[in-house]
Order: C-alpha cells, then structure tokens, then sequence
C-alpha cells in the first residue's frame, strides 16, 4: 500500500475531532479589545462611542454636533458617549477607526445576547438595570415643550444632556450588559444602524418603549441627517481571521 494511502485511511479510522486537531492550521478570529466577537460573524463595540479629534487624540466634546469636525469614534468604559450625532456623522467617526456602522441585524443580535433575550439581561424588564428612567431635560429650560420639540437648537442644548439624572457615563449601568459583554444597547443613547432611510436602535434614558420594547426598540421617523440630544452609536467591524501555524 501507498503512504499516501496507508495516511487516508489511518484518519479513516480516527474521531473527527482528532482529524482537526492534527490540520496543518487554523483560523483564529480577532477582534480589537474594546470589541466582542457577537453570533461567529462580527466584532461588536462593548461600549457606546465617543468621539476624539484625529491626529491630536483630544477628546471631542460629548455634548457638541461635530458639524464637520475630523473625528474618529472610540469605544472606552467610564466616559460620557457622543449624543448630538446624526448617522452621517457617526459613519464617518466609524470609519476613521477602522470600523463601520453596524448593520440593523448585527446590532439586533448583539442587543439580544447569546440566549436572543427581549432585554441584554433577560425577557423580563428589571427597573434600574439600564439607564430607561432618566430625567426629561427639556422642560428644565423649555417650559413649552411643543415649541421645543420643535426647535433644533432647542433639540440640540449642550445643556440637556448634563442635567443630572440624564445621560450616564458608559458601563455605569453594569446589569445593563449582556452575554457577549456588550453594555448599554437599552437605554442611555439611541444607536444609529446602518439604513440609508435612516434607523436607530435601543431607546434613550427617557423611552425604551414606545417604539417597542428593549432590543426591539426601533425608531425610523428621521432621516440620515438628523440628530438631537439622545442620538448616539457604536460601530462594528468584519473581524480578521488568522491563520494560526502550530
């Protein structure tokens, strides 16, 4: 008999998990540390983004629209995420990091955890485990609210955000985390996705509901341009395979 033969029909005989282990190479996925590798296909941001100036690293204001600004979007725990963003905007931030927008069923999947739960921590509501009951801001400086709803600037006061009880740093709501390790899909920011109609995600720290509940919160009333106090993101990226060489 040939050894080539006399090989093929040795690895006949063995399991198959011993045949993978005696390949020649593996893929290995990588994704970066502030990213988790989310349902074998994608590497999701842990945090919700936040904005630093290219070249200089400076932090970006959180509470400022970068109407224009070079920015890159960064994914750190313990900051204030960027609100005041439309989806042009936070596509560019992405792809200065070398990441993307997440698209609308990546970050369904992402939100839903491993077990596909209707919140990050579970099917049922938990108050206080996200960030879903915060102060409303405008009528703290608006007392009509309907002219105020009305009003970009109004929309877009660098004040509403830093009224206390509002937005909260990233991770600060540690229950509001899910299996893969994700924080704050519920709550806290709405999340743009990647839809040229223009769609965001996940609610803010005043609604979580009425566009439906949690991770199937979903708002597409507003085109790619618009941004307002609760508008955030984090982004995705395709993750690198390596080939590993025992």
């Amino acid at each position: 008999m040939r050894a080539s033969s006399l090989v093929t029909a040795v690895l006949a005989l063995l399991p198959l998990a011993a045949v993978l282990e005696t390949a020649p190479s593996e893929a290995r996925v990588a994704c970066p540390s502030e990213m988790a590798f989310v349902d074998g296909t994608v590497c999701v941001d842990k945090w919700e983004a936040s904005l630093v100036e290219r070249g200089s690293g400076r932090t970006f204001s959180p509470y400022a629209s970068p109407n224009g600004a070079r920015v890159k979007a960064v994914s750190k725990g313990g900051v204030v995420p960027q609100a005041y963003i439309s989806k042009n905007e936070a596509e560019v931030a992405c792809k200065a990091a070398g990441k993307r927008l997440c698209k609308e069923a990546e970050w369904v999947k992402a939100c839903q955890g491993k077990a596909a739960t209707a919140f990050p921590y579970g099917n049922e509501h938990q108050p206080g485990y996200c960030n879903d009951a915060g102060k409303a801001p405008l009528a703290t400086y608006y007392p009509d609210l309907e002219a105020a709803y009305a009003s970009s600037s109004a929309m877009n006061d660098a004040r509403l955000n830093q009224v206390p009880g509002t937005l909260a740093r990233t991770g600060r709501f540690r229950k509001c985390r899910n299996s893969y390790g994700l924080y704050d899909m519920v709550g806290n920011l709405h999340e743009w996705v990647d839809d040229p109609a223009g769609t965001f995600r996940g609610g803010y720290y005043l609604d979580t509901r009425q566009n439906g509940n949690g991770c199937k919160y979903r708002t597409d009333a507003h085109d790619v341009s618009y941004h307002d106090y609760s508008t955030g993101f984090r982004c995705c990226k395709d993750p690198r395979r390596e080939q590993r060489v025992p």
